[in-house]
C-alpha cells in the first residue's frame, strides 16, 4: 500500500505541475496582486478539493456522473459566476496594490472564499477524482473509502505546495515589472481572459 501511496504521490506532482486553469488562475492573482493574494487563491482551492474526495469516499460521485442534467446544472452555475468576477475585475479600477503589507486581511479571505467557490462549481473535479483516486485503491489493505481520503489528502499537500510555489514566483515576478506603466492595465485584462476562459472550458471541455 506504500508503494501505491508514494507512486500516486509522484503523479500528484506531476498534474500539479502541468498548465491548467487552478494554477495559471494562481499565478496571475499572484503576480496581479502579490503572493499572499496567490497564496488565499490556492488555499480557498485546494480547500474545495476537501469536499470532490468526500464525494468519491462516500459514492455521491458516481450519482454525479450518471445524472447529466445535474451535471450541466452545476457547469452552467460555475460558468455564471466566473462570468461575475470577469464582469467585477472589468469594472474596477486598472490600478493594483503590490505592496502585501498593505493588503487588508479581509482581501485574503475574500480570495480564499473565490478560491473555494471555483472550485466546488467545478464538478469536473470530482469526475477527474472519481477517475483517478480508486485506480490507486489497493484491494483487502483497509477500507476503501479510507484510501481514497488518504489518496485525496496527499493530492491536496503535493498540490497545496505547487500552488504555493507558484505564487511566490508570480509574487517575485510582480516586484521587477511593478514599475511599468502598462503592467495594471495589462493584468486586469489578463485576469479577465484567465475566468472567461476557464468559465468556457467548465461547460464546453
Amino acid at each position: 500500500m506504500l508503494e501505491s501511496f508514494i507512486t500516486f504521490s509522484l503523479a500528484a506532482f506531476l498534474l500539479a505541475l502541468s498548465p491548467g486553469p487552478d494554477n495559471i488562475f494562481v499565478l496571475t492573482q499572484s503576480i496581479a496582486r502579490g503572493a499572499r493574494y496567490g497564496i488565499a487563491v490556492a488555499s480557498g482551492l485546494i480547500t474545495g478539493c476537501i469536499f470532490h474526495t468526500s464525494l468519491v469516499a462516500l459514492g455521491f460521485a458516481v450519482i454525479l456522473r450518471d445524472n447529466e442534467w445535474l451535471l450541466l446544472l452545476i457547469k452552467i452555475f460555475g460558468a455564471l459566476y466566473l462570468l461575475f468576477l470577469a464582469y467585477k475585475v472589468y469594472r474596477s479600477s486598472s490600478k493594483i496594490q503590490l505592496d502585501e503589507s498593505a493588503v487588508a486581511p479581509d482581501s485574503w479571505w475574500k480570495l480564499y472564499r473565490i478560491g473555494i467557490t471555483m472550485n466546488l462549481l467545478n464538478p469536473k473535479v470530482t469526475l477527474f477524482f472519481l477517475a483517478l483516486l480508486p485506480q490507486f485503491v489497493v484491494p483487502d489493505a483497509m477500507e476503501e473509502w479510507i484510501q481514497i481520503y488518504i489518496l485525496g489528502g496527499i493530492f491536496m499537500l503535493v498540490s497545496l505546495i505547487t500552488f504555493y510555489l507558484v505564487a511566490f514566483l508570480g509574487g517575485n515576478v510582480a516586484r521587477f515589472i511593478r514599475s511599468s506603466s502598462w503592467f495594471a492595465p495589462a493584468m486586469k485584462w489578463i485576469q479577465i481572459v484567465v475566468f472567461v476562459g476557464i468559465a468556457v472550458a467548465i461547460v464546453v471541455l
